[in-house]
């Protein structure tokens, strides 16, 4: 057993994709075998990883949830930004330039449309739970964005990392509603091309959450959901902490 224990700790990194390997093996039979595919495995494997990250954090009273664990490790680089920013930029080998000039103008306005509706709603938000901070506002409407652009926001105005929190719980709420209503409002909403799953990326805007409903509608649109959605996050990114914290500090 020690021996098992070292090997497993001098290689982490692979160890780490297997358990995040066979994770996926599991989500993905629950949900074809008590979801009937409705719920697509990815959001099943995250649900579990946000269950595993709580549980691990409990258990070893760290900050890294499951990474503060000796032969689990691994799992810190895996989940790192490095690896998140390679995934993401990974899908744009997909995409066919030619469906991607289809998207056009409606594609570039679903994007800015995107940001900023997400933003007020999250602002609101914010406004409504008694929040009159322009740091806490700006912040929490720019996690209602994505989880990314809520702490690259917050990092760059100097919220609190008790707001930043907040800011990231709100961008992983919408992403698993993402993830999970996208294959049930499919049909009704005619997400069934490349150019309206490039519209549905640019309005919704959360990568993860996007890729994993389009992969459960028809894995072939979730390069063109994807790449409107990275163009999304990165938009979000340049106007959370500029024009949008500008705009909510010169109203409150």
């Amino acid at each position: 057993m020690d021996t098992l224990l070292t090997t497993l700790r001098g290689n982490g990194l692979v160890f780490a994709f297997a358990v995040v390997g066979l994770t996926v093996w599991i989500s993905n039979m629950i949900a074809a075998r008590f979801t009937a595919g409705r719920i697509h495995g990815s959001a099943i494997a995250i649900t579990i990883g946000l269950v595993a990250a709580y549980v691990g954090g409990r258990y070893t009273g760290g900050g890294a949830g499951v990474a503060d664990i000796g032969v689990l490790a691994g799992v810190g680089l895996m989940g790192g930004g490095m690896f998140r920013d390679f995934a993401i930029v990974s899908t744009a080998f997909g995409v066919k330039v030619s469906e991607l000039k289809k998207a056009g103008t409606v594609g570039g306005i679903s994007i800015v449309a995107g940001v900023l509706v997400s933003f007020v709603v999250g602002a609101g938000v914010a406004v409504l739970f008694g929040y009159t901070d322009p740091v806490a506002i700006t912040t929490i409407g720019a996690g209602a964005a994505t989880y990314i652009v809520g702490p690259v926001t917050g990092a760059a105005i100097g919220a609190s990392s008790e707001i930043i929190a907040l800011s990231v719980a709100a961008g992983l709420v919408k992403s698993i509603l993402v993830m999970i209503g996208t294959p049930i409002v499919a049909k009704l909403i005619g997400l069934d091309n490349p150019q309206s799953a490039m519209v549905f990326g640019g309005l919704m805007g959360t990568t993860s959450g996007v890729a994993a409903g389009l992969a459960a509608t028809d894995p072939r649109l979730v390069p063109y959901g994807a790449m409107t959605a990275t163009f999304y996050t990165g938009l979000g990114c340049l106007l959370g902490p500029s024009v949008l914290f500008l705009t909510v500090a010169a109203i409150f």
